[in-house]
């Protein structure tokens, strides 16, 4: 990771029907995301027992993870997430260290400047 994170933004779900519509929303909204100054990189996690499903963006400050936020195809996305999705919890965290390898698990993350 190019810096270590300040903020990480946690978006844990029950998969519902996820149609066309859904993918290509959900990848839009990863690409734009990605391209934001302050985005160092994400994961994402899934539990077979439960059925729940975990996406984890990293941000260098509040401002970048406010970018993604207001974003008018995440504004989208939020409003008909009833349409492919059960119930969900949302989980924006100060990182205060990272321990270990920092890039273990994560994808897409920017190449150093």
């Amino acid at each position: 990771m190019n810096t270590q994170p300040k903020y990480s933004s946690t978006f844990i779900f029950e998969i519902g029907e996820l149609d066309d519509a859904f993918h290509r929303l959900n990848d839009e909204i990863a690409e734009r995301a990605r391209a934001i100054p302050g985005f160092l990189g994400e994961e994402e996690w899934h539990n077979e027992t439960t059925g729940l499903h975990a996406e984890v963006y990293y941000w260098s400050s509040m401002e970048a993870l406010r970018e993604l936020v207001g974003m008018d195809t995440h504004r989208i996305a939020k409003g008909r997430n009833g349409e492919w999705l059960g119930e969900y919890r949302v989980v924006i965290s100060e990182v205060q260290t990272v321990y270990g390898n920092p890039t273990l698990g994560l994808a897409h993350v920017p190449k150093e400047a």
